[in-house]
Parts: C-alpha cells; sequence; structure tokens
C-alpha cells in the first residue's frame, strides 16, 4: 500500500503554505508505481479532467514518478493539488538533480539523443511543466518536476 504522509510540512516540494487544495501526497517506490497510477487517475476524474486530457496527464506524471525511480535512488515523492483551474502534480526525488535544457526539443532519437523521450512527452502532453532543483545535498541535489494541465 502507498504510505500517506502529514501534510502541512515543508521540504523539497516548498513551504508549509502551499497554494490550492492538496488531493493526493504519497512517497513511492517501482512496485507502487501501477497504484499511484490508479490513485492519479481517480483524483483526476473526481475532478473533472476528462479524457483524452486525463489519460495525458497520467501518462505524463506515470512518465516522470519512473524516471525518479530509475534516475533517482528507486523512490520519489508525489503531491497532487488542485490550484484554481488546473490540475498540478509535483513530483520530488533526491537523485543527482537535472535541468530542462537536458530534455530535447525535437522527438528523442531524431537528434541523436538515446534517452528522454518520458519527460520530452511529458512536457508536450501538458499545459505548464517545469523543473527545479530540490533541496538535498550538493551530490544529491534532487530535482523537482511539476506539471499541470488546465480542467476546463
Amino acid at each position: 500500500m502507498l504510505n500517506p504522509e502529514p501534510t502541512g510540512h515543508g521540504g523539497a516540494e516548498g513551504p508549509a503554505e502551499e497554494p490550492g487544495r492538496r488531493l493526493l501526497q504519497r512517497r513511492f517506490t517501482a512496485r507502487l508505481l501501477p497504484q499511484l497510477r490508479l490513485l492519479v487517475e481517480e483524483c483526476a476524474a473526481r475532478e473533472g479532467l476528462n479524457e483524452p486530457r486525463r489519460g495525458e496527464f497520467v501518462l505524463a506524471v506515470d512518465e516522470i514518478a519512473g524516471n525518479a525511480v530509475e534516475h533517482a535512488g528507486g523512490a520519489g515523492r508525489l503531491v497532487l493539488r488542485r490550484v484554481g483551474d488546473e490540475l498540478e502534480c509535483r513530483i520530488s526525488d533526491a537523485g543527482p538533480g537535472f535541468s530542462e535544457t537536458v530534455i530535447p526539443e525535437l522527438l528523442p532519437g531524431l537528434d541523436g539523443a538515446p534517452k528522454g523521450r518520458g519527460l520530452w512527452l511529458a512536457r508536450l502532453v501538458t499545459d505548464r511543466f517545469a523543473v527545479t532543483p530540490g533541496t538535498g545535498t550538493a551530490d544529491r541535489q534532487g530535482a523537482v518536476v511539476t506539471v499541470a494541465v488546465r480542467l476546463h
């Protein structure tokens, strides 16, 4: 089972008072990714995000969570919230960190990049995409990836 976390504390995701209404907060590992996808889809449906946008949003979240597991130590943390007319998902990890500049502009593979399709796709199908540094140590800074879609 995915472990719920207490709400209202700071950390890599930002200050204790975050905007919007929190819908879901979970730590995850590779084993929990399928359940995480279902929870995100259920929350998105409850908030009125219709298909095909709901499927695209769930795909984007899944790609980012999968990257956290694969490249950042096997785990991450997801916070899903409703902020105004947007559904926003923030995924943080404790990996080496990266910046948006590593995400290719063209479809990965066409420009010689062997990887990067998941982040490229997430940026393509969401209305807002941002990568910011985490709050870890110098060698394991971590990253925070935020994606959002408009509900209407």
